[in-house]
């Protein structure tokens, strides 16, 4: 039994109740390396900070300095990783969906994280506004209209096939001519990418976090979670490699969705006070962005990235509300019923990794997104253990892993279904055919106050930007301070400053949003094996802690 107002010193508390405490002789910081200029201070883990900020400045270097070579290699990396390991990721994938419901319904979902004595740190509401806007906001924005659109024309399209390979970008066997079948196909496939699968990516991770920090007594790091299977040697080079890999991971994640952000809010901008297009108004717009965040990350957690996610929650609950009360309503409602059941009647063909002949999609949809969520994962993940201190096991899935993703369903029906109804029932098609990063604004253009709404969606997206790289600062701090959750702010300052220019730097390549892509698939790859191996840790640690705590 311990304490339950007590706290280490690196501001991670001792557990309440009993627990399974890991006996180690580890001391959170003991490798770490502290100093200070003048009102400057650091608290850096060595060497993981140097080789995870030396690697990184290195890159930035390269990509801006040999920008066609780097466009190559970037292109090389997409193209040889989708290709050839689409069937690991979705096979990887699969076992996280099984293992995360199988804690549901299993005693194991009994464990509480934090001792048996834990209560919750944050309500609900607070808790669901920043766990949604560090896991999904950006995307949501960007591919909520975008996405449904593009795998409606291509299954609509039906299938084409060149030398025994399809050449189309349509799901599974397409839906040839038929408006309402591909209309279906097309919100399954969407939801397939935003339901479940990503949500229990991040709930591994975030799951495995909490358990091994607030029951186990080990550092908020993701070499934790690797103890019962490497003891010790987790704070030698073993460790020092997997949080590398977590830092860079989530540096490149986090990239590909700020460069998604900015370029959707440079389109909405030019949308509508005619803002120029290009490369140096993205620049701006993440150089602000990261200013504004900056800020954020001064004020702390509950300060910063808190606040802005609960404003931002409430803007877009408003904005659905509006889209659904002045858009086709009653076909949204029908719609968010009947893409639930085309959802889990396609599962299992969408899901299936091995034997696929929709490889366009497989590989250049499912592939890089499966890449990109295990990319996002050490962020999201720890960000999500931060904050969900006191849940029980079962609590913690069904809140990370089913509502998220009925929220995410209702997202997709709410404007993927409004473009798909001006399409089918008024032969708008303006929305269908422009480029992805305006679907959005063009769907919003013939609601009513499309100015206004416009506008709320370009505010959604900045502020989106601000909480994923706010908080995805105070992730890799802590990863690169050894696990210490009140390292000094200067340090989160500089990697805040550092998403912004690996953002800006892969933008400004050759190769633009490709480069950001390939950069996702190429972490993500390693980092899949992490996470394979963390389902085991996870799954002995809980058993451990469940007969420790009868």
């Amino acid at each position: 039994m311990t304490d339950p107002t007590t706290e280490t010193p690196e501001g991670i508390p001792t557990p309440d109740g009993a627990s399974h405490i890991i006996d180690t002789d580890y001391e959170i910081g003991q490798d770490n390396v502290e100093g200070n200029v003048g009102p400057i201070g650091w608290d850096i883990h060595n060497p993981v900070f140097a080789m995870s900020a030396i690697a990184v400045v290195a890159f930035v270097f390269y990509t801006l300095a040999l920008p066609e070579q780097a466009s190559s290699v970037f292109s090389w990396l997409f193209n040889s990783v989708t290709k050839r390991f689409d069937w690991f990721f979705l096979g990887a994938a699969n076992i996280f969906v099984l293992f995360s419901l199988l804690l549901i319904v299993t005693p194991l979902g009994n464990v509480r994280l934090g001792g048996t004595e834990a209560r919750p740190d944050y309500g609900y509401v607070g808790w669901f506004a920043m766990l949604f806007a560090a896991g999904m906001g950006i995307g949501l924005m960007f591919y909520g209209v975008s996405e449904p659109m593009s795998h409606f024309s291509s299954s609509l399209g039906g299938t084409t096939v060149e030398n025994g390979i399809r050449t189309d970008w349509a799901p599974l066997g397409a839906a040839a001519g038929d408006e309402a079948a591909a209309a279906r196909l097309g919100m399954a496939a969407t939801i397939f990418h935003w339901g479940l699968h990503p949500w229990a990516i991040y709930a591994v991770v975030a799951l495995a976090l909490a358990l091994f920090s607030y029951n186990k007594g080990l550092p908020l790091t993701i070499r934790s979670a690797f103890y019962p299977i490497f003891g010790d040697a987790v704070w030698g080079w073993v460790g020092h490699i997997i949080d590398t890999l977590a830092v860079f991971a989530t540096l490149f994640g986090l990239a590909t969705s700020l460069g998604f952000g900015a370029t959707q809010a440079n389109a909405g901008l030019y949308e509508l006070f005619g803002i120029p297009v290009g490369s140096t108004s993205e620049v701006i717009l993440i150089s602000m962005i990261t200013a504004i965040a900056l800020v954020s990350v001064l004020r702390g957690l509950d300060g910063g990235v808190k606040v802005l996610s609960e404003i931002n929650m409430g803007l877009a609950f408003i904005l659905l509300i509006f889209v659904l009360i002045v858009g086709p309503t009653m076909y949204l409602i029908t719609l968010f019923w009947d893409s639930l059941v085309a959802y889990i009647e396609y599962l299992p063909a969408l899901s299936n990794p091995i034997g696929r002949e929709d490889v366009n999609f497989s590989q250049g949809w499912t592939s890089f997104y499966w890449a990109w969520w295990i990319s996002w994962s050490p962020f999201v993940g720890m960000f999500i253990a931060r904050v969900s201190r006191g849940r029980t096991v079962r609590e913690f899935m069904v809140c990370v892993l089913l509502i998220p993703s009925l929220v995410c369903v209702l997202w997709m029906s709410v404007f993927g279904g409004t473009a798909l109804h001006q399409v089918i029932a008024d032969g708008y098609t303006v929305a269908q055919d422009a480029a992805l990063e305006i679907k959005l604004f063009k769907m919003l253009d013939v609601l009513p106050l499309a100015s206004i709404t416009s506008l709320v969606g370009i505010v959604l997206v900045i502020v989106f930007f601000v909480t994923s790289s706010d908080s995805g600062s105070l992730v890799i701090d802590t990863i690169t301070a050894g696990g210490k959750v009140d390292a000094p702010v200067p340090q989160r300052a500089f990697w805040c400053l550092f998403e912004g220019a690996v953002a800006i730097a892969l933008l400004l390549s050759a190769g633009g949003l490709q480069s950001l892509q390939s950069m996702v698939i190429s972490t993500g790859l390693p980092f899949t094996v992490v996470l394979l191996i963390m389902v085991f840790a996870i799954f002995k640690g809980l058993i451990n802690e469940r007969r420790y705590g009868k």
